[in-house]
């Protein structure tokens, strides 16, 4: 169920704005049994949400409910069928008018169902998109019982600050005609006899700082008799704060000074004044509570005294008189809307939210707080080139949702192997049902997944197991609620003078309001920000989300202009690394770039590290589909580097599930079907076969060791998805997982695993890679196709080798032998002996082709020519031999590159081979008669 709330309480503070103007209604005066036409106007909505609203001519539907009460729940009664919001409401399809304007006919008690006797007081409502996406604020429409009412026309506001000495227009109509006065302070200014509109100004005076309150009154005398209505506002002449330097030693945010005091610093350049609301002054604009404007008109501050130690109190920012925020350093937000659906037992005792305050968030302080004191002081983070990354969300791992259970949950983790975990973000963001990248308070964690505490207990837990946990950053981008996006805010997007953000965003990929990286004080939040989550919670680094938006070169919508190197957006990255160095000299920098590859080069041998996207391709391999499945890009030799810095993966929160996409598109061939869950899941041992052991650091996506085969468009691809965590009691899921664990342990363990001298060779159905080191050497090699792929035995031919599944050993076979591949069959050989896996990991067991000899032909038997080649060669046999050929190039190191079959019927045979796009080289031809093989060198020019 979605609550939609909007502030109740407009006699105690001013209000954010009015919303008259986004809804109006025809009659003026709706009742519940009446038909009433709501017209709504976008370009009047508050919401940043409401921004992909404009412009458009059809997909926008109302959402809404009725309350039968003034100051309740206006969401009581909803219409029948309206229950999701990320999909269209037919019934609440709206006619447009043009110019951003919106209509619907409806009679209140009809459409949302209100049994006959209950009164409608209100209707809550706003406008959305189809699948939920845009959408306005929440607005309120009172309906009337027939009554004599009121309906204020102006102002809009109903409590708010004006300049001194201005003339304040006020106009009101009335239900029926009336006797009709307008009072100032008790004192009347205007009336009218037998009327039903009223007109009358104010002057505004020259008392700053009082609130005044205004009473516009309609009175009849006609039948039924003796009927009053009244309508109240309030207006205070703005105030000239206070002009006090700031105490040295502040910063902006919260300044503990003593277990009972706090000083309170707001950042904001070009407001005029700020009041400072909360609990100590019941939420009222007190004189006593304007806060001191420093000399150079940035900043506010306030000191609180006879604070009770160890007791929190929610407090906000009242800017200018209209703009309600929280304080932006804080790190603990109270939310309106959302803190009812937290659970007690994954945060117990959460503090209420404040009825009275304005808007939806507030903060929380709380001196003398008893600091969590973390077990873990020695740890020693991870080498980069061997992280195994396990990158997950908290909604989706654990059933709980909540911190406590993801601690639970570690020993699991352990006994995979990985060695760091990502956290998707978990600082405060909009509502509590997100990938977390709608961030609105960067120094809060999100009390969805628990308290600040019970985060510092996993992270030391995870520390105390041998395991790193990064934070992933949302620097690029705010959602709406964070104070600097509101605080300067047009309407429609961030102002023109907004010191933090763009009002367009500079490049195509942005989803929320653009950070302006180049400007000084996005530079200073962004510094501390990161200092803040390093130090304060004892994360080990960052994995940057959409880095390569951190730049003020406008590329508009054009993708690959974005992409290509940006010497300004290199400055940026650079200066972020070295302030976090500065302070914190290991910590791991992650950029989820995506850029042009001489762009990553320079940050990577810089010291940063990239992800490193080859889930298309690991997937296509997985599905025997050898067109797109070259995956050599996650090497970092592949890409010209002079650091093993690609955090390469197959599966990551942002891509399809890689087990799905087989069981839904895998290829298949007689009974060999990669659909097939036992299939699919061998088939996912293959790629990680040829995924953690390549150099370099790996992700892993949560539960990708069990084959997790749900899409990730399930349930919309943000929305929560099914918490697997009964595969453990399948036994292939349990298999694959170790054959992960196995594949960790040898890339932990073995040094020859952490050699940066390796060969890949990814582009065929047949995939090798080669790793070399003074320790030994390893040779992986597997068959991604869906039939059976016989090939050299290329380094097995000599010396002793070790399968590692299998735990056979490979010795003496001879440089001719052959490999014989089933569908799906790999083999990590390695020179040195280690650990013995488990047995029937894999289902596979070495087959060769033993070849009884090589046939030494008469010069005149076999002709080759020309060689050298450029182009074609031209190949004749004359023997006694009847039945197949085959024919086979390969390079130097045993890989095929080239095959082709033909029938020899005759004592002589003839076949041109077409050779031109090979690169020049060393090649060789093998003629295989039977059991009888022939091989040549051949040269290509």
């Amino acid at each position: 169920m979605r609550f939609l709330y909007v502030i109740a309480f407009f006699f105690l503070i001013p209000a954010l704005s009015a919303v008259g103007q986004a809804v109006t209604t025809q009659p003026a005066f709706p009742t519940a049994d009446a038909e009433v036409t709501l017209i709504f106007d976008v370009s009047q909505a508050k919401d940043g949400r409401a921004r992909g609203l404009l412009g458009k001519t059809d997909d926008v539907y109302l959402w809404s409910g009725a309350g039968s009460t003034e100051t309740g729940n206006a969401f009581e009664f909803q219409p029948a069928g309206q229950t999701d919001f990320a999909k269209p409401f037919a019934p609440g399809k709206m006619t447009s008018l043009g110019n951003n304007k919106w209509q619907i006919k409806l009679t209140p008690r009809t459409y949302f169902g209100v049994p006959s006797g209950t009164p409608i007081r209100r209707l809550g409502v706003l406008l959305k998109s189809g699948d939920g996406k845009a959408q306005t604020e929440d607005l309120f429409v009172r309906i009337y019982d027939g009554r004599l009412s009121l309906s204020r026309l102006e102002p809009a506001s109903k409590d708010f600050f004006i300049a001194a000495n201005t003339s304040l227009p006020v106009r009101f109509t009335a239900s029926q005609r009336a006797s009709l006065s307008v009072l100032l302070d008790g004192q009347s200014v205007a009336s009218a006899l037998d009327r039903d509109t009223l007109r009358a100004t104010i002057n505004t005076g020259t008392q700053t700082g009082v609130k005044r309150t205004v009473i516009c009154r309609a009175q009849t005398t006609t039948s039924p008799t003796g009927q009053t209505a009244a309508d109240t506002f309030y207006f205070t002449v703005r105030p000239e704060p206070p002009v006090v330097a700031l105490p040295n030693g502040l910063r902006d945010g919260i300044n503990y000074s003593a277990d009972n005091r706090a000083t309170l610093v707001l950042y904001a350049p070009k407001k005029n004044f700020v009041y400072l609301l909360g609990e100590f002054n019941n939420w009222t604009t007190a004189p006593q509570y304007l806060m001191n404007r420093t000399p150079d008109g940035n900043r506010y501050w306030l000191e609180l005294i006879n604070l009770t130690p160890g007791q929190e109190v929610a407090y906000q920012y009242l800017v200018d008189g209209t703009i309600g925020v929280a304080d932006p350093y804080s790190d603990k937000i109270l939310d309106r809307n959302n803190d009812k659906f937290i659970p007690a037992t994954t945060y117990p005792n959460l503090k209420p939210f404040p009825e009275r305050a304005v808007g939806n968030t507030v903060s929380v302080l709380q001196p003398a707080q008893t600091p969590y004191a973390f077990q873990t002081t020695t740890f020693q983070r991870p080498d980069p080139k061997s992280l195994v990354v396990y990158e997950l969300l908290v909604r989706d791992f654990v059933q709980n949702r909540n911190y406590q259970t993801l601690t639970d949950s570690l020993p699991y983790l352990k006994r995979l192997g990985i060695n760091t975990i990502e956290l998707m973000p978990i600082m405060e963001f909009s509502g509590n049902d997100s990938w977390g990248y709608n961030p609105i308070f960067y120094f809060a964690p999100d009390k969805a997944y628990g308290t600040k505490n019970d985060l510092k207990r996993f992270i030391d837990a995870a520390h105390k197991q041998g395991i790193a946990v990064v934070l992933d950053m949302v620097l690029n981008q705010a959602d709406y609620e964070f104070p600097y996006v509101k605080m300067y805010w047009d309407g429609t997007q961030p102002s023109a003078d907004n010191p933090y953000f763009n009002q367009q965003a500079t490049h195509p990929f942005s989803v929320f309001f653009d950070f302006n990286h180049e400007s000084t004080d996005t530079k200073a939040l962004v510094d501390r920000v990161c200092r803040y989550w390093l130090q304060e919670y004892k994360f080990d680094g960052f994995r940057f989300d959409l880095s390569k938006g951190f730049t003020q070169k406008n590329t508009g919508s054009d993708v690959g202009a974005w992409s290509a190197y940006d010497a300004s957006r290199v400055a940026i990255w650079k200066r972020i690394y070295d302030q976090i160095r500065s302070y914190d000299p290991t910590a791991y920098i992650i950029l989820e770039h995506f850029a042009d590859n001489q762009e990553e080069k320079e940050l990577a041998d810089y010291g940063m590290l990239f992800w490193g996207n080859h889930n298309g391709q690991y997937r296509n391999a997985a599905k025997g589909v050898t067109a797109g499945s070259d995956f050599s890009g996650i090497s970092f030799k592949a890409r010209n580097w002079q650091k093993p810095n690609v955090v390469g993966y197959m599966e990551s929160h942002d891509e399809e599930r890689l087990l799905f996409d087989v069981r839904q598109n895998g290829r298949a061939q007689g009974s060999y079907n990669t659909k097939n869950l036992p299939t699919a899941l061998d088939r996912a041992k293959l790629a990680a076969a040829f995924f953690l052991p390549v150099p370099g650091p790996k992700l892993i996506w949560q539960f990708g060791e069990l084959g997790y085969d749900v899409s990730i468009d399930e349930n919309g691809r943000t929305g929560a998805k099914p918490v697997r965590w009964e595969y453990l009691r399948d036994p292939d899921r349990l298999k694959l997982f170790d054959v992960y664990s196995e594949l960790i342990k040898l890339k932990q363990t073995q040094p020859v695993f952490s050699t940066e001298d390796y060969s890949v060779s990814f582009d065929g159905p047949v995939k090798r890679l080669t790793l070399r080191s003074s320790a030994g050497t390893a040779y992986i090699i597997g068959n991604f196709d869906v039939v059976p792929q016989t090939v050299e035995a290329g380094l097995l031919g000599s010396g002793t080798w070790y399968d590692h599944f299998s735990g056979q050993e490979v010795k003496g076979i001879g440089q001719n032998a052959q490999l014989v591949l089933q569908p799906g069959e790999f083999h990590v050989f390695n020179t040195t002996r280690t650990a013995a896996a488990k047995p029937n990991l894999v289902p596979y067991t070495l087959n060769f082709l033993t070849i009884t000899g090589v046939e030494a032909e008469p010069v005149d038997a076999l002709t080759i020519g020309p060689n050298p080649v450029q182009t074609e060669v031209a190949v004749s046999l004359t023997n006694g031999y009847r039945g197949a050929v085959d024919l086979k190039l390969t390079d130097t190191g045993g890989r095929l590159l080239r095959s082709w079959q033909a029938i020899k019927a005759g004592s002589q045979w003839h076949q041109t081979l077409t050779i031109d796009t090979l690169p020049t080289g060393l090649y060789f031809l093998r003629i295989q008669q039977g059991d009888r093989q022939i091989i040549r060198k051949l040269v290509k020019l």
